[in-house]
């Protein structure tokens, strides 16, 4: 008998691995926290929105009629000790394991105290480091409240798709919260940010697809919250917006972005009253070579090397077959690219004094120690003050899937 019982010990031992177990139906799973300012200094309003995990899945039986998700908001002093009071009115134990986003007002972004706040991020192991950060030009508790999907019912899709999407073509930056750590913490780079709104701004600007930040695309019906352009953080507080064209050239000039083929259109080059529609490409790392000498200006030269597929041409001229003019396509192009990237770069250094680009991890191999390395500052001595030259290398021209355009004399003979 004692033998027999020596034997089963060891096997009881993995079941005390279920003692705290809790049933999903006994959770509220948080997929967006809002945070905005209060009224009295060192406290904020905290908003959490929770899934209904019921809806939308099989185990509804035949269609749920209960809400996709919950919503509450109350203030607090800190984000982790405030989702306890949130249990007053919300039934099930609130859970963070699942977030998806932290919403922050424009207004407390640029306050600067959005850093005090959001350090309980990196000592709880509730809140995932993958969390994206979202800035929103309006309080978070109404982006929250208005930001309606009509196709996608469970809200933690509806984030997940629409960030990985937006960011897949660069309108909108990476932007975790391990990301925010890691730049702000380094002192030497701008951190980017997701700019989103759900208000309709009244200014109308004109430019083309991609020049615009959240709130001014001209667009009519469906879910009114857009996701476009980034917020730029230095130091932990928000000082600019970059709009969706920037924020592209941004994550173009950043390597340590993940960026797929974007599509974008350029000016015609023989007929201004177009644009030519492409596929732009990074299929490959750039180059960043710094040349640093102490008490000398940084000489900074970065190469991109791209692909072009073209997929219209509205003016219907000749740039597939007519050589002459598909050598002007091949020069103009990387002109234009190289005209957008010194527009930014100027802007980084004469406005922010730091780069976006997080071009301080290629100078960092000059110095021997930590302390060296700051004492030369990045930030503000080294980067405002380097000469820059930067140039796109256009490895590949080709025109889609058919090489002749419609004659449109034939046409309208």
């Amino acid at each position: 008998m004692i033998k027999r019982i020596c034997l089963l010990i060891p096997f009881l031992v993995p079941l005390t691995g279920c003692y705290d177990q809790i049933e999903v139906e006994q959770q509220s799973y948080v997929i967006a926290i809002g945070i905005d300012k209060a009224d009295e200094e060192g406290r904020f309003r905290i908003t959490f929105q929770a899934a209904n995990p019921e809806v939308g899945s099989t185990i509804s039986s035949g269609g749920s009629q209960e809400e996709p998700r919950e919503t509450v908001t109350l203030e607090g002093n800190d984000l982790i000790a405030t989702k306890d009071t949130a249990n007053s009115v919300m039934t099930k134990q609130i859970a963070l394991d699942h977030t998806k986003v932290v919403v922050v007002s424009e207004e407390l972004a640029r306050s600067g105290e959005f850093l005090r706040l959001i350090q309980a991020a990196t000592r709880t192991t509730e809140l995932r480091r993958s969390v994206q950060i979202i800035v929103s030009k309006e309080n978070a508790s109404d982006f929250l409240k208005n930001n309606q999907p009509l196709l996608e019912t469970r809200p933690h899709k509806y984030y997940q798709y629409m960030i990985n999407r937006a960011t897949e073509t660069g309108i909108i930056p990476e932007a975790d919260i391990h990301r925010f750590f890691q730049i702000t913490e380094g002192d030497a780079d701008a951190f980017l940010a997701i700019y989103a709104t759900t208000q309709q701004s009244e200014e109308k600007p004109q430019g083309n697809e991609d020049q615009y930040i959240a709130g001014q695309i001209p667009i009519e019906g469906g879910n009114p919250t857009q996701f476009m352009g980034s917020a730029v953080f230095k130091e932990g507080k928000m000082i600019d917006i970059l709009n969706g064209q920037e924020t592209r050239m941004a994550n173009i000039l950043d390597d340590t972005m993940e960026m797929e083929a974007l599509y974008s259109t350029y000016p015609d080059p023989k007929n201004k009253k177009y644009r030519i529609a492409a596929n732009f490409t990074k299929d490959r790392p750039i180059d960043v070579k710094i040349d640093y000498r102490k008490d000398q200006p940084t000489k900074i030269n970065v190469t991109i090397p791209f692909t072009i597929e073209i997929i219209g041409v509205p003016s219907l001229i000749d740039y597939s077959q007519n050589e002459e003019n598909r050598s002007l396509l091949k020069a103009y192009i990387p002109k234009i690219a190289e005209e957008e990237a010194n527009n930014l770069i100027k802007k980084t250094q004469e406005e922010y004094k730091t780069d976006a680009f997080y071009w301080s991890l290629y100078i960092r191999k000059y110095f021997s120690t930590i302390d060296e390395y700051e004492k030369a500052d990045w930030s503000h001595n080294i980067y405002p003050n380097a000469e820059i030259h930067v140039d796109f290398k256009l490895k590949q021209l080709y025109f889609g899937k058919m090489i002749d355009d419609s004659n449109i004399g034939e046409v309208r003979d």
